[in-house]
């Protein structure tokens, strides 16, 4: 039987009117055309926006070239790519493929990249439960919390009425006196593991049906 071959390109839609397009002809762009399917998936669920909400931004609008939703996009997105370390968006920021995702092709200012570097980054990292003369960026832990739960049970069709937080007791041995270390007995060393099995209903963590 004959093969099918899948599209050449495929299309994502357009940002700042200009079309994106996965496609296999055009040489190496980037190395992270998969994001875009992480793109795709926050806006059906709006992860990245729900979740700069949480936040609450008192910088000057008129100096700001990188909004809160774009810093939380771009951290989230990069950690879910494998970034972990702030020092990655030095080269990230200019990384084609992070823009697309934070919607903003160009930044405003000639000396900035279209998304942020690790200073910036570092900045929305260090925010405070209250904002202060050097750090303008607050966060809502409460609403951070509430935003996990509500995103889990938005992915059931019913909400499930128990939960069950079950932390494996994987071997992590450590060497030396670290702070809260236990000998653990199986593996006949001392390890920073904690085992435990935590069992709750969904409506006691934050959810009601209202």
């Amino acid at each position: 039987m004959p093969t099918e071959c899948s599209a050449d390109r495929l299309d994502f839609g357009t940002v700042e009117g200009r079309a994106v397009e996965a496609a296999f002809d055009g040489g190496l762009v980037t190395s992270d055309a998969g994001a875009l399917l992480l793109g795709a998936a926050d806006q059906a669920i709006d992860l990245v926006g729900r979740f700069a909400s949480c936040f609450h931004d008192e910088r000057r609008p008129e100096y700001i070239e990188h909004e809160v939703a774009t810093l939380v996009g771009q951290r989230v997105f990069a950690i879910a790519l494998g970034y972990e370390d702030l020092n990655d968006h030095d080269e990230l920021r200019h990384d084609p493929m992070m823009a697309v995702l934070a919607g903003k092709l160009a930044a405003r200012r000639e000396d900035c990249a279209p998304v942020a570097g690790k200073s910036t980054l570092n900045r929305l990292e260090l925010s405070r439960l209250q904002p202060t003369r050097y750090h303008k960026i607050s966060h809502n832990p409460m609403a951070v919390r509430d935003l996990l739960v509500e995103l889990f049970l938005e992915a059931h069709e019913r909400a499930p009425k128990q939960l069950i937080l079950d932390l494996d007791a994987t071997d992590d041995p450590v060497h030396g006196e670290q702070e809260g270390r236990f000998f653990h007995g199986y593996y006949d060393c001392y390890t920073a593991t904690v085992i435990c099995r935590y069992t709750c209903s969904a409506a006691a963590i934050c959810w009601s049906p209202n």
